[in-house]
Protein backbone atom coordinates (compact mmCIF):
# COMPACT_ATOMS: atom_id res chain seq x y z
CA UNK A 1 0.00 0.00 0.00
CA UNK A 2 1.23 3.64 -1.18
CA UNK A 3 2.08 6.11 1.77
CA UNK A 4 0.35 9.48 1.76
CA UNK A 5 2.29 12.47 2.50
CA UNK A 6 0.52 16.15 3.68
CA UNK A 7 2.59 19.09 2.66
CA UNK A 8 1.73 22.70 3.33
CA UNK A 9 3.15 25.62 0.89
CA UNK A 10 3.74 23.14 -1.54
CA UNK A 11 3.25 24.50 -4.96
CA UNK A 12 6.06 26.89 -4.71
CA UNK A 13 9.66 27.00 -3.03
CA UNK A 14 10.84 24.53 -0.73
CA UNK A 15 7.29 22.94 -0.64
CA UNK A 16 6.79 22.56 -4.19
CA UNK A 17 10.68 20.31 -4.25
CA UNK A 18 9.77 18.27 -1.38
CA UNK A 19 6.70 17.56 -2.78
CA UNK A 20 8.71 16.31 -6.04
CA UNK A 21 11.15 14.21 -4.11
CA UNK A 22 7.98 12.37 -2.34
CA UNK A 23 6.59 12.15 -5.55
CA UNK A 24 9.53 10.76 -7.34
CA UNK A 25 9.20 8.06 -4.27
CA UNK A 26 5.86 7.08 -5.54
CA UNK A 27 4.04 9.00 -2.64
CA UNK A 28 0.00 9.75 -2.60
CA UNK A 29 0.36 13.70 -2.06
CA UNK A 30 -1.86 16.05 -1.00
CA UNK A 31 -0.78 19.56 -2.15
CA UNK A 32 -1.58 22.90 -0.35
CA UNK A 33 -1.14 26.89 -1.65
CA UNK A 34 -2.72 30.16 -2.19
CA UNK A 35 -0.83 30.48 -5.61
CA UNK A 36 -3.40 31.19 -8.21
CA UNK A 37 -1.71 28.50 -10.40
CA UNK A 38 -1.67 26.17 -7.47
CA UNK A 39 -4.08 23.55 -8.64
CA UNK A 40 -2.36 23.61 -11.83
CA UNK A 41 0.96 22.92 -10.48
CA UNK A 42 0.00 19.89 -8.22
CA UNK A 43 -2.02 18.09 -10.89
CA UNK A 44 1.01 18.82 -13.44
CA UNK A 45 3.44 17.16 -10.68
CA UNK A 46 1.41 14.51 -10.12
CA UNK A 47 0.75 13.91 -13.57
CA UNK A 48 4.93 13.77 -14.02
CA UNK A 49 5.36 11.25 -11.35
CA UNK A 50 2.02 9.02 -12.29
CA UNK A 51 0.76 9.86 -8.61
CA UNK A 52 -2.49 10.40 -7.04
CA UNK A 53 -3.08 13.57 -5.63
CA UNK A 54 -5.30 16.59 -4.81
CA UNK A 55 -4.97 19.69 -4.01
CA UNK A 56 -6.46 22.47 -1.29
CA UNK A 57 -5.93 26.18 -0.87
CA UNK A 58 -6.58 25.80 2.73
CA UNK A 59 -5.38 28.84 4.44
CA UNK A 60 -3.38 28.48 7.55
CA UNK A 61 -4.78 31.21 9.33
CA UNK A 62 -7.98 29.21 9.48
CA UNK A 63 -8.26 26.53 12.18
CA UNK A 64 -11.41 24.48 10.89
CA UNK A 65 -9.93 24.98 7.25
CA UNK A 66 -6.30 22.82 8.45
CA UNK A 67 -8.95 19.97 10.29
CA UNK A 68 -11.01 19.37 7.20
CA UNK A 69 -7.48 19.59 5.15
CA UNK A 70 -6.42 16.42 7.31
CA UNK A 71 -10.22 14.55 7.31
CA UNK A 72 -10.05 15.34 3.35
CA UNK A 73 -6.80 13.60 3.05
CA UNK A 74 -7.62 10.74 5.11
CA UNK A 75 -10.92 10.10 3.22
CA UNK A 76 -9.54 10.44 -0.15
CA UNK A 77 -6.48 8.22 0.32
CA UNK A 78 -7.26 6.14 3.66
CA UNK A 79 -4.41 7.24 5.62
CA UNK A 80 -2.16 10.17 6.35
CA UNK A 81 1.50 8.71 7.10
CA UNK A 82 3.62 11.80 6.59
CA UNK A 83 2.82 15.73 7.73
CA UNK A 84 5.34 18.16 6.81
CA UNK A 85 4.55 21.71 8.15
CA UNK A 86 6.09 24.22 5.53
CA UNK A 87 3.86 27.06 4.96
CA UNK A 88 5.59 30.02 6.59
CA UNK A 89 5.68 33.83 5.44
CA UNK A 90 8.23 36.31 6.87
CA UNK A 91 8.28 39.98 7.67
CA UNK A 92 12.10 41.91 8.62
CA UNK A 93 11.91 45.01 10.72
CA UNK A 94 13.39 46.41 13.83
CA UNK A 95 11.37 45.76 16.40
CA UNK A 96 10.17 49.19 17.80
CA UNK A 97 8.96 49.66 14.08
CA UNK A 98 7.32 45.71 13.69
CA UNK A 99 4.04 45.88 12.81
CA UNK A 100 1.53 43.95 14.97
CA UNK A 101 -0.21 42.48 12.48
CA UNK A 102 2.30 40.96 11.13
CA UNK A 103 3.91 39.49 14.20
CA UNK A 104 0.30 38.17 14.90
CA UNK A 105 0.09 36.37 11.59
CA UNK A 106 3.56 34.81 11.75
CA UNK A 107 3.45 33.40 14.64
CA UNK A 108 -0.13 31.87 13.25
CA UNK A 109 1.45 30.63 10.00
CA UNK A 110 4.44 29.66 10.95
CA UNK A 111 3.63 28.06 14.82
CA UNK A 112 0.23 27.42 15.31
CA UNK A 113 -0.80 26.33 11.96
CA UNK A 114 1.59 23.42 12.97
CA UNK A 115 -0.11 22.39 16.48
CA UNK A 116 -3.31 22.74 14.64
CA UNK A 117 -2.16 19.79 11.39
CA UNK A 118 -0.61 17.75 14.10
CA UNK A 119 -3.39 17.71 16.80
CA UNK A 120 -6.04 17.09 14.01
CA UNK A 121 -3.33 14.03 12.67
CA UNK A 122 -2.65 12.94 15.64
CA UNK A 123 -5.48 10.09 16.50
CA UNK A 124 -4.96 9.07 12.94
CA UNK A 125 -1.67 8.37 13.11
CA UNK A 126 -1.76 6.56 16.86
CA UNK A 127 -4.86 4.35 15.13
CA UNK A 128 -2.66 3.38 12.43
CA UNK A 129 0.64 2.82 14.71
CA UNK A 130 2.80 4.79 12.50
CA UNK A 131 3.44 8.24 11.51
CA UNK A 132 5.85 11.17 10.52
CA UNK A 133 6.20 14.45 11.27
CA UNK A 134 8.64 16.60 9.81
CA UNK A 135 8.33 20.52 10.62
CA UNK A 136 10.01 22.67 7.97
CA UNK A 137 11.88 25.58 10.75
CA UNK A 138 14.80 27.07 10.13
CA UNK A 139 18.35 28.48 11.34
CA UNK A 140 16.60 30.99 12.94
CA UNK A 141 15.25 28.22 15.11
CA UNK A 142 18.55 27.51 16.28
CA UNK A 143 19.94 31.08 16.07
CA UNK A 144 18.68 34.69 15.90
CA UNK A 145 19.13 37.13 13.65
CA UNK A 146 18.31 41.13 13.83
CA UNK A 147 14.71 42.05 12.87
CA UNK A 148 13.19 38.94 12.16
CA UNK A 149 11.77 38.69 16.06
CA UNK A 150 8.52 37.44 14.54
CA UNK A 151 9.98 34.53 12.58
CA UNK A 152 12.56 33.63 15.40
CA UNK A 153 10.36 33.43 18.01
CA UNK A 154 8.02 31.32 15.40
CA UNK A 155 10.91 29.38 14.71
CA UNK A 156 11.81 28.84 18.12
CA UNK A 157 8.35 27.93 19.10
CA UNK A 158 8.82 25.40 16.21
CA UNK A 159 11.71 23.34 17.42
CA UNK A 160 10.32 22.99 20.70
CA UNK A 161 6.97 21.81 19.43
CA UNK A 162 8.78 19.24 17.50
CA UNK A 163 10.77 17.89 20.82
CA UNK A 164 7.32 17.89 23.07
CA UNK A 165 5.58 15.85 19.91
CA UNK A 166 8.50 13.40 19.96
CA UNK A 167 7.95 12.37 23.27
CA UNK A 168 4.22 12.01 22.95
CA UNK A 169 4.25 10.00 19.89
CA UNK A 170 7.21 7.45 20.72
CA UNK A 171 5.00 4.77 22.22
CA UNK A 172 3.19 5.20 18.71
CA UNK A 173 5.34 4.86 16.47
CA UNK A 174 5.16 8.39 15.51
CA UNK A 175 8.20 10.64 15.31
CA UNK A 176 8.43 14.43 14.68
CA UNK A 177 11.81 16.22 13.52
CA UNK A 178 12.40 19.38 12.99
CA UNK A 179 14.56 20.68 9.49
CA UNK A 180 16.35 23.73 9.93
CA UNK A 181 17.74 25.28 6.63
CA UNK A 182 20.17 28.04 6.32
CA UNK A 183 19.07 30.59 3.25
CA UNK A 184 17.41 28.93 0.39
CA UNK A 185 16.98 30.82 -2.93
CA UNK A 186 13.42 30.70 -2.82
CA UNK A 187 10.51 33.56 -3.28
CA UNK A 188 10.76 33.89 0.46
CA UNK A 189 13.62 34.68 0.42
CA UNK A 190 13.67 37.40 -3.02
CA UNK A 191 11.27 39.60 -1.25
CA UNK A 192 13.18 39.78 1.81
CA UNK A 193 15.79 41.89 -0.38
CA UNK A 194 14.34 45.37 -0.01
CA UNK A 195 13.24 44.65 3.70
CA UNK A 196 17.16 43.68 4.20
CA UNK A 197 18.59 46.36 2.20
CA UNK A 198 16.58 49.03 4.22
CA UNK A 199 17.01 47.35 7.74
CA UNK A 200 20.88 47.58 6.83
CA UNK A 201 20.94 50.78 4.82
CA UNK A 202 23.13 48.39 2.11
CA UNK A 203 22.56 48.39 -1.77
CA UNK A 204 19.95 45.41 -2.88
CA UNK A 205 22.81 43.85 -4.46
CA UNK A 206 24.78 43.57 -1.39
CA UNK A 207 22.33 41.85 0.10
CA UNK A 208 23.21 38.07 -0.53
CA UNK A 209 26.72 38.47 0.04
CA UNK A 210 26.64 40.87 3.18
CA UNK A 211 23.19 39.39 5.02
CA UNK A 212 22.23 36.19 3.92
CA UNK A 213 25.21 34.05 3.68
CA UNK A 214 27.50 35.79 6.03
CA UNK A 215 27.14 34.02 8.63
CA UNK A 216 27.43 30.53 6.81
CA UNK A 217 30.56 28.64 6.61
CA UNK A 218 29.66 27.42 2.79
CA UNK A 219 28.72 30.85 0.79
CA UNK A 220 26.04 29.32 -0.92
CA UNK A 221 22.43 28.66 -0.73
CA UNK A 222 21.24 25.59 -0.04
CA UNK A 223 19.92 23.36 -2.66
CA UNK A 224 16.06 22.45 -1.66
CA UNK A 225 17.00 18.97 -2.73
CA UNK A 226 19.28 18.65 0.29
CA UNK A 227 15.77 19.63 1.90
CA UNK A 228 13.72 17.19 -0.18
CA UNK A 229 16.17 14.66 0.44
CA UNK A 230 16.60 14.80 4.16
CA UNK A 231 12.99 14.90 4.56
CA UNK A 232 12.52 11.42 2.42
CA UNK A 233 15.44 10.07 5.00
CA UNK A 234 13.19 11.05 8.28
CA UNK A 235 9.63 10.10 6.39
CA UNK A 236 11.55 6.44 6.13
CA UNK A 237 10.32 3.12 7.58
CA UNK A 238 14.18 2.64 8.31
CA UNK A 239 14.43 6.23 10.58
CA UNK A 240 12.09 5.00 13.79
CA UNK A 241 14.75 6.49 16.16
CA UNK A 242 15.42 9.56 14.33
CA UNK A 243 12.92 11.72 16.34
CA UNK A 244 12.84 15.06 18.84
CA UNK A 245 16.22 16.52 16.69
CA UNK A 246 16.05 19.79 15.03
CA UNK A 247 18.72 18.89 12.13
CA UNK A 248 20.79 22.14 11.05
CA UNK A 249 20.90 22.19 7.20
CA UNK A 250 22.31 25.61 6.80
CA UNK A 251 26.06 25.78 5.33
CA UNK A 252 27.40 25.38 9.02
CA UNK A 253 25.73 28.57 10.40
CA UNK A 254 24.81 27.20 13.23
CA UNK A 255 28.26 25.40 14.03
CA UNK A 256 29.59 28.82 15.23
Amino acid sequence: MKKTVLITGSTSGVGLGIAEAFAAKGYHIVFNGLEPDGEEIAAETARRHGIKHFFSPANMLEPEALRGLVSQCIDRFGSLDVLVNNAGIQHVSPIEDFPENKWDAIIAINLTAAFHLIKAAWPHMKRQGFGRIINIASAHGLVASEYKSAYVAAKHGLVGLTKTVALEGAPYHITCNALCPGYVKTPLVEKQIKDQAKAHAIPEKEVASKIFLAKQAVKEFVPIQSIAETALLIASDHSATITGTAIPIDGGWSAQ
